[in-house]
């Protein structure tokens, strides 16, 4: 099955040649300097299709973690913790040289396209024979090739407004 997933990613990549692509990052946090934290950033890590659960790089496949716009860092008055964490996710990006706005993709894993049964091959599988994927964590499995298909138009002609 492993040839199958490789094919239907190889058309896919083909497929979204010039397409628009969206920033890998990786949060790093800093060691303390004479006991002082230092300030989290978001650092590059490539580029990459998001294709909904999916990022396809030309090398890899990703599974699809948090997304953040980069903005700079201001002070803000959020009650909700997840607020004030993603706004400091957002400055982090910014301190990692990210552009005003640009969208982020971070705390994605490589997903195991040779072994579609186990956890590290999630959101992929086989069901039934065929190459599927879990297109979000309540949602059931879909055909990996119709998704693939949903998904590059989507990407190449987005509706008016998104």
């Amino acid at each position: 099955m492993r040839d199958v997933f490789a094919a239907m990613f190889a058309d896919a990549r083909d497929r979204l040649a010039g397409a628009p692509r969206e920033a890998l990052g990786e949060l790093i946090r800093p060691r303390r300097v004479l006991g002082i934290a230092r300030a989290e950033r978001i650092v590059p890590r490539g580029t990459a299709w998001h294709l909904g659960a999916l990022l396809l790089t030309d090398t890899a496949v990703l599974a699809t973690g948090d997304v953040v716009r980069s903005r700079q860092e201001v002070r803000r008055g959020y009650t909700a913790a997840a607020q004030r964490r993603r706004a400091e996710l957002a400055a982090a990006a910014r301190r990692g040289g990210f552009a005003e706005g640009e969208t982020v993709h971070i705390g994605w894993r490589v997903l195991d396209t040779t072994d579609a049964s186990g956890a590290a091959s999630a959101p992929l599988a086989i069901v039934r024979g065929v190459p599927s994927v879990r297109w979000s964590a309540q949602g059931g499995y879909m055909p990996l090739r119709s998704y693939l298909d949903e998904r590059i138009a989507l990407l190449r002609d987005p509706p008016a407004g998104a």
